[in-house]
């Protein structure tokens, strides 16, 4: 929770990830940018963090089905190793739609956190995010982030640590 501010006065879609993670285990504690957080570039300014700390977490359509990958913020991913990590040829994956993220997470791109998503979601966490002992998750918004231990969201997500940027 923000300091000096009440679950009752945090943005539904922050109040929703703080509940989520709860459930899970993973504490959540929101800090609001006004500039914005939309980009990672821009997170990472707000936050005064390297780029790579920040988590980027992009809805991919995987042969039919939405997945989540999440990103490290200097990394760009690999559609061909996102489709080998779900089992999927390389034609089975493309960027979901702007619909299609809202529909399947529940938040607008720019605000995707990592969980606390409309339906459950296979998850994929790029190695690189690893290296970091702290990183910073989108909470909901794209003015709301949270600082996360990567190995503690791995563990909550039972997501599958794959490396999935281009190199």
């Amino acid at each position: 929770m923000m300091e000096g501010v009440t679950d009752d006065d945090l943005h539904p879609g922050v109040a929703a990830v703080v509940a989520a993670g709860q459930r899970l285990g993973v504490p959540v504690t929101p800090r609001e940018f006004p500039g914005g957080t939309r980009t990672a570039e821009d997170a990472a300014r707000a936050v005064g963090c390297e780029l790579g700390q920040i988590v980027k977490s992009l809805a991919f359509v995987v042969d039919g089905a939405v997945v989540m990958a999440l990103m490290a913020g200097t990394n760009r991913l690999d559609e061909s190793r996102l489709a080998a990590a779900a089992g999927a040829g390389p034609a089975g994956v493309r960027r979901a739609r702007a619909d299609e993220v809202r529909a399947a997470t529940g938040y607008p791109i720019g605000g995707v956190p990592p969980f606390g998503h409309a339906r459950s979601l296979r998850t994929f966490v790029d190695e690189d995010l690893l290296g970091h002992a702290e990183v910073w998750c989108a909470a909901g918004t794209p003015r709301h982030v949270f600082p996360a231990d990567p190995r503690a969201l791995v563990t909550a997500l039972g997501a599958t640590v794959v490396p999935l940027a281009v190199r």
